[in-house]
């Protein structure tokens, strides 16, 4: 079992975090509660989101998507992304 060091936001990430309502803001942080006890648990992806996992998850009964890298080397876990299916592909490979 890994222990993570450091957890980072993306300023995409954190602008997408402000604006959630306190009832998802839970459910987020439950989240990512499950990703520092275990970074495995998120699909890896393949091609040009090689560097990326995610990790799906209900908000408000909503599944929602949340995109990260683990680097196992340093204990860092980066939390990239957060949205519903709809674009949220097509918006990572933009900013990458």
């Amino acid at each position: 079992m890994v222990k993570i060091a450091h957890v980072l936001q993306t300023p995409t990430f954190r602008k997408a975090v402000k604006k959630l309502n306190p009832n998802q803001k839970k459910d987020l942080d439950s989240a990512v509660k499950d990703l520092m006890a275990d970074p495995a648990i998120g699909e890896q992806k393949k091609g040009d989101l090689a560097f990326l996992r995610v990790h799906k998850f209900r908000m408000n009964k909503q599944p929602t998507l949340l995109g990260y890298r683990f680097d196992d080397g340093a204990l860092v876990l980066e939390l990239i992304a957060l949205g519903s299916h709809e674009y949220f592909y097509r918006d990572i490979k933009r900013r990458s």
